[in-house]
This record gives C-alpha cells, structure tokens and sequence, in this order.
C-alpha cells in the first residue's frame, strides 16, 4: 500500500520534544529495525522498568574528638606570617619593660591570625621562654576559635616540665581540669617522664596519681616509660612495679644491676648540689 505525501513527511521529520524516560525511548525506537534488534530493545526496556531507581554510592564522613592528631590544629605544620615574626620579635624585647609590654599585647597580639597566634606560642615553646609562653597561653584561650585540646595542654606541660616550673604547670593543670580535658596514657607517660627526667620527682607521682585514676584503660608501655625514668628513686619505682605487676601480671619487669641504681644515685645527688 502507498504512503501519502503527508505520512512520509510526519514518519520522517524530527520529533519536536525530547523524552527523557529510557524506556519510553526504548519502546518507540523498537518499532524500527530487524526481528533481532526489536527483541533486544523489548527486553532492555522491560529491565529498565522493572529495575528500582537508581542508587548512587554515598559515604558518611565522621569527624573525630578535638584532640585528634588529625584534627587538631596543634598538631599541624605551624607557618609564620610576617605579622607573627614581628609580634614575636618585639614581645621578645619587651619583656623587660611591662607597661609597654603589655600595651603591645593589647594592640597587636589582640589582633594576630589564628596561624600566627598559634606558630608564635609554638616557637615560645621551642626556646623555652616560659613567660612569654604563658601569656600567650592566657591570649589564646580567651580567643573565640578555642576550644580545649589534649595536645595544646601536654605542649605547655612538657615545656614548664622541661624549666622546672612547678608552679605554673599546677596552674596549667587546673585549668584542663576545669575544661575536662582527658590525657590518653601514653601522654601521661610521657609527661610523668619529663618531670623525672628535670628531677621533680613529687610533681610526676602528682600526675601518675591522676593516671591511675583516670577512665582510660591502662597500658603497658607507657608504665616501662615510667618505670625506667625511676631508676635513681628505688622507693617510687618499686610502688610503680608493684601496680604494673598488678595491671598485667603476665609481664615481666627487668630490674637495673646494683651498680646502675648507685650510678644513678650518684649522678642525681651531685646535680642537685650543682
């Protein structure tokens, strides 16, 4: 049978719209081609109907504790900016002249970058320069950005373990007390050894009480950290093996010879006649 004019011409111009329903597409184009291509368009559309919708590959991103190494900006690579280099430069100078030194803490550390506030007390730190340290401390835990962190607290106490001062550690002390900052135990173990390693003997039982008591499950490598900065107090390093061997009684604690505690005895009593 012939086609009128008008039917080739609607059968070939091209469709006004397009779909976008692959079915629908599949099921128009399947009236065109050979037996074989129709029977595979007929079952590609019945799939695609009775497929459910598309699903898409999503993932959960969970952010951890403040005080992960990963997370926490006290761990990063500190950087700093010019404006840190001059404020540090100039509190360095100043530190001898109170009024105008904290007239420049008012009008220029008040005004630092987080970066730079942050790699400014870092690098105090670093030179062991406890003052400045500490005001610094005080200024960033003012700031809006702070929020308590495990690792800035154990910075500032290995640097004041590391000087010798007792006081201003009880004060650093308290203050991640009220914030409720909880040290892991290898942090704790790494602090106790500092203070034994400056001969402040009673400030590291101080914190290996705090230890013993805090909710972390106990390990055993931080207590031969601690066990082995002992050595020149016999009288404390047996009540700390004792409650080591309590922990984990299935461990083994290798004593010093004799003549290694006596050294060591030795040593200590000639520092602090020194």
């Amino acid at each position: 049978m012939l086609e009128s004019p008008e039917l080739h011409r609607a059968a070939c111009a091209p469709s006004s719209f397009t779909s976008t329903n692959p079915s629908a597409h599949l099921a128009s184009s399947s009236l065109v081609g050979t037996p074989g291509q129709k029977l595979l368009r007929h079952a590609s559309s019945r799939m695609l109907l009775h497929s459910g919708p598309l699903k898409t590959n999503t993932r959960n991103f969970v952010t951890g504790a403040a005080s992960s190494p990963s997370l926490s900006i006290w761990r990063r690579k500190k950087e700093m900016g010019k404006e840190g280099l001059m404020v540090a430069k100039e509190l360095k100078r100043l530190q001898s002249h109170p009024v105008r030194f904290e007239r420049f803490m008012k009008t220029h550390v008040s005004r630092l970058l987080k970066s730079d506030l942050v790699a400014v007390l870092v690098e105090f730190q670093r030179q062991n320069l406890v003052l400045l340290s500490m005001k610094l401390y005080d200024v960033v835990r003012k700031e809006t950005w702070y929020r308590p962190d495990m690792f800035f607290y154990r910075d500032m106490l290995m640097m004041l373990a590391r000087n010798k001062k007792v006081n201003e550690a009880r004060t650093v002390w308290n203050d991640l007390k009220r914030e409720e900052v909880l040290f892991d135990q290898h942090t704790f173990g790494d602090l106790i050894r500092a203070f034994l390693d400056s001969g402040l003997p009673d400030e590291a039982m101080r914190i290996y009480d705090e230890m013993r008591s805090s909710p972390e499950p106990p390990l055993s490598l931080p207590y031969r950290v601690i066990l082995k900065g002992l050595i020149p107090y016999p009288e404390l390093r047996e009540k700390v093996k004792d409650d080591f061997l309590e922990l984990f009684p299935n461990m083994i604690i290798y004593d010093p010879p004799e003549d290694l505690l006596n050294d060591d005895q030795q040593w200590r009593t000639e520092s602090d006649d020194d």
